[in-house]
């Protein structure tokens, strides 16, 4: 996996997503392997809804996917998996970071 560094927009969007507890518990359970919704909320012990909520924010940020599959009795499934990424964290990438942050006025438009 290549890293890419990371522009400051993209970096205060992951590490925002990533500041949920328990939307890092989703990525931890993904990470082992791919899942359904259904699934997915027992493990966790959480409603669907409320996923669901996580699942839309982890998306949108680029940290999950998700793929609608037919089960063998031709009910959709929604399954979703991590998707590989890779962040360093120093000093240094954010400065970089920092430089390349969207100003309020661009954030509007």
């Amino acid at each position: 996996m290549t890293r890419k560094t990371p522009t400051g927009d993209d970096l205060v969007r992951v590490l925002a997503t990533l500041a949920n507890p328990h939307r890092l518990r989703v990525v931890a359970a993904l990470s082992g392997q791919r899942q359904y919704v259904s699934a997915l909320a027992r493990e966790l012990g959480i409603s669907r809804a409320l996923l669901q909520v996580h699942l839309r924010k982890l998306e949108a940020a680029g940290l999950v996917t998700a793929q609608l599959e037919l089960s063998a009795d031709g009910k959709a499934m929604k399954f979703y998996e991590v998707t590989p990424f890779a962040y360093e964290l120093t000093p240094a990438t954010v400065v970089a970071a920092v430089r390349t942050l969207s100003t309020p006025e661009e954030q509007e438009d």
